[in-house]
C-alpha cells in the first residue's frame, strides 16, 4: 500500500531502506540474536507495506479504548472499569462492523469509519493489568506501531510503570503522543494545568524528550459525537472534552507526508535500537572473550615456562650422570697406570684376568647407579607432567566459573552454550586425565621407551632385561674394548720396552670411548627425554584445541559483527537524515 502513494524520491529511499534492513536482518542471524528481536524487526519491515499504524498503549483503566471510540466517535470498542481488552485489537476500514483473529492475540476489526481509511489503530491490553501475559502482548506489538498515543490518567498520571514503559517505547525510536485522559474528573481548569505540566516535566525530565501533551475526556468527547443530549449540549460537551485538539493533531499534522515519513522511520527506530543492544552484546562477548584469549595465552606461557623449566632441570640431572662417566674415566686412567707396568708383565699374560679386573675396579656399579638416575629422572618427569595437567584443569575451571557468573539466565544463543559446552569438554577430559593419571604406568612406558632407545645405542637387542642390564652390557663391551690393547701375548712379542707406548695409548683409547660413549648415552636420553616432554604437552594442547580453536575462531567472527553493526549504524544514521528532510 506505501509504493503506491509514494513519489520518485521516497521509492528510492524506501528500496535503500529495505536493502539496509535485509542486511541488518543477515547480521543479526549471524550474531545469533533472540527470535524475539529478530521477529521484531522483521515484523516491523512487513509494515512498510501496511497503512500507517497508530497504537493507543498506557495502563489498565487509562482509557485506551475510550479515546479509540472517542476518535472514531462510536462505541466500537468494549470500556469498563475492569481489563475488558485482553488481546490486541486492530481496527481497519471496511463496509460493516466485524471481528476475525488472524494472528495468535490479535483481532482485526473492521469498521466504515473514514479515519480508518487514513490508518489503522490498534488498542492493547493495559501494561500493569493482573495478567502479565497481557502486558507481554504489549511490548511485543509495540515494534509494529508507526505512532504511540500512550494514555495515562488524570487521577494517576506518570505512575512509576508507565514511565518505564515509556522509555521502552522510546527505546524502540517511535513517535509518542502523550494523552491525559478523564480531565472530566478534575475540579478546576488550574487542576488540569498542573496535571499537564506535571507531565510535561516529568516526560522531559526522565525520558529527555517533550513529546506534544493533550488533556482530554474521552467519555465526553464520545457522548458530544453520539449527540445523547442535543445539538448545543453536544457542542459545549464537545468543547469541555478538549478532544478536537488532539483530533486536529492527528488529522492535520499527520498528513499523507508526515505519515509516509513516520511509516519510513518505524523500521529505522526498530534497527538502531536492535544494532545499539546488538553492539553491546557483542562487546560483552568480547569482554568474556579476551579473558578466554588471557587464559589461553597464560596457559601457552605456561606451557613455555614449564618446558623451560624441565629442560633445564633435566641437564642438571643429566650432569649427575655425566660426573658417573666423569669418575669411571678417572678410575680407568687408574687402572692403566696402575695395571699397564712391569711389574705386573705376567699378570698381563692373562688376559681374563685382566678384563674381570677393569670390569670389577673400573666399571663396578656405573650402569647400576646410572639406572638409578635415570629411573629417578623418569619419575620426576612424570610427576612435572601431572602437575602441568592440574594447573591446566585449574585455569580452565576459573573460566567456567567466571562463565556461570557473567551469563547467568543470559543463555540466549549459540555462543554461550557452544562456549560452555566445550568449557566443560575440555575440562572433563582434563579431569579424566588426571584422575586416570596412573604414574606407575606412565613411568614404565617412559622407562620402555628410554630402555628401547638406549638398546639400540648399544646395539643389542631387548628382551625381558632391564635397563640397568642394558648399560652393564653396554659398559662390558666398551671394557672389551678397551682391554684389547693388551690381549695376550702382545706384550712378549713387541718387548717389555713397548708397555708405556701401550700404556699411553690405551688411557687414549679409554678417554676416546668414554666421550663416545658420553656423546651417545647421552643424546640418546636429551632426545627420548624431549620427545616425552613434548608428547606430554602435545597431549595438553590437544585436548585444550577445540576451546582454543573456538575463542580464535569466535574472536574473529565478534570483530566481522562489531564491524558491519558500525557500517549499519552509519547507514541507518544517514537514511534517519535523508527521511527528516523529506
Amino acid at each position: 500500500m506505501l509504493q503506491s502513494i509514494l513519489n520518485e524520491a521516497q521509492a528510492l529511499l524506501l528500496d535503500k531502506e529495505r536493502r539496509a534492513l535485509g542486511t541488518l536482518q543477515t547480521v543479526l542471524l549471524q550474531f545469533g540474536v533472540t527470535p524475539e528481536n529478530r521477529a521484531a524487526l522483521e515484523r516491523s519491515i512487513h509494515q512498510l507495506d501496511d497503512l500507517f499504524l497508530l497504537v493507543a498503549a498506557g495502563e489498565f483503566n487509562a482509557g485506551k479504548s475510550a479515546v479509540i471510540n472517542a476518535l472514531l466517535g462510536q462505541m466500537i470498542l468494549e470500556e469498563g472499569v475492569t481489563p475488558t481488552t485482553v488481546r490486541i485489537q486492530r481496527l481497519t476500514y471496511g463496509p460493516e462492523i466485524g471481528r476475525t483473529t488472524r494472528e495468535v492475540a490479535i483481532d482485526d476489526l473492521t469498521a466504515p469509519m473514514e479515519l480508518l481509511r487514513q490508518i489503522s489503530i490498534v488498542d492493547t491490553p493495559g501494561t500493569n493489568a493482573i495478567n502479565r501475559e497481557h502486558e507481554a502482548i504489549t511490548e511485543e506489538f509495540v515494534p509494529r506501531s508507526d505512532m504511540v498515543l500512550f494514555i495515562t490518567s488524570a487521577d494517576r498520571p506518570f505512575t512509576e510503570s508507565e514511565r518505564r514503559f515509556l522509555q521502552q517505547i522510546r527505546s524502540w525510536g517511535k513517535k509518542v503522543v502523550l494523552v491525559i485522559n478523564k480531565i472530566d474528573i478534575l475540579e478546576t481548569l488550574d487542576e488540569v494545568a498542573r496535571v499537564e505540566a506535571f507531565v510535561t516535566e516529568n516526560a522531559q525530565r526522565l525520558l529527555d524528550f517533550r513529546p506534544p501533551v493533550f488533556p482530554v475526556s474521552a467519555r465526553r468527547a464520545l457522548r458530544a459525537k453520539l449527540n445523547q443530549d442535543g445539538a448545543g449540549d453536544a457542542l459545549a460537551l464537545l468543547a469541555s472534552s478538549r478532544f478536537e485538539s488532539l483530533e486536529r493533531y492527528i488529522h492535520e499534522t499527520l498528513d499523507q507526508t508526515e505519515r509516509i515519513r513516520l511509516k519510513l522511520h518505524n523500521p529505522i527506530g526498530v534497527g538502531l535500537r536492535l544494532i545499539v543492544e546488538t553492539t553491546s552484546s557483542v562487546e560483552a562477548r568480547q569482554a568474556l572473550l579476551a579473558d578466554d584469549v588471557t587464559t589461553l595465552e597464560n596457559l601457552e606461557r605456561q606451557t613455555d615456562l614449564y618446558r623451560d623449566d624441565v629442560k633445564r632441570d633435566f641437564h642438571y640431572r643429566l650432569a649427575e650422570i655425566d660426573n658417573v662417566l666423569h669418575a669411571f674415566e678417572n678410575r680407568g686412567v687408574a687402572f692403566f697406570d696402575e695395571t699397564l707396568r712391569l711389574g705386573r708383565v705376567l699378570d698381563l699374560l692373562n688376559r681374563e684376568r685382566i678384563e674381570a679386573e677393569f670390569a670389577h675396579n673400573v666399571v663396578g656399579n656405573v650402569p647400576r647407579l646410572i639406572a638409578q638416575q635415570v629411573n629417578d629422572m623418569i619419575d620426576w618427569l612424570v610427576a612435572n607432567n601431572l602437575r602441568q595437567w592440574q594447573a591446566v584443569m585449574e585455569h580452565l575451571s576459573t573460566r567456567r566459573a567466571v562463565h556461570a557468573e557473567h551469563l547467568v539466565g543470559q543463555v540466549n544463543s549459540t555462543f554461550e552454550y557452544d562456549r560452555d559446552r566445550l568449557l566443560e569438554t575440555v575440562g572433563r577430559a582434563a579431569k579424566h586425565a588426571i584422575e586416570t593419571y596412573d604414574r606407575s604406568a606412565e613411568a614404565e612406558q617412559m622407562s620402555g621407551a628410554l630402555q628401547l632407545a638406549v638398546a639400540e645405542t648399544a646395539l643389542i637387542e631387548v628382551g625381558a632385561i632391564g635397563l640397568g642390564a642394558i648399560l652393564t652390557a653396554l659398559f662390558t663391551t666398551s671394557a672389551l674394548d678397551f682391554t684389547g690393547v693388551i690381549a695376550a701375548g702382545t706384550v712378549a712379542a713387541l718387548g717389555l720396552f713397548v708397555i708405556p707406548a701401550h700404556r699411553r695409548k690405551a688411557k687414549e683409547d679409554l678417554r676416546e670411548k668414554i666421550a663416545q660413549l658420553r656423546q651417545q648415552l647421552m643424546g640418546t636420553l636429551i632426545e627420548q627425554f624431549e620427545h616425552e616432554l613434548e608428547n606430554s604437552l602435545r597431549n595438553i594442547e590437544t585436548a585444550i584445541a577445540p576451546y582454543t580453536r573456538f575463542i580464535r575462531s569466535e574472536t574473529g567472527h565478534l570483530g566481522e559483527i562489531q564491524a558491519s553493526l558500525q557500517d549499519l549504524r552509519n547507514t541507518f544514521a544517514s537514511l534517519d537524515s535523508e527521511i527528516e528532510r523529506l
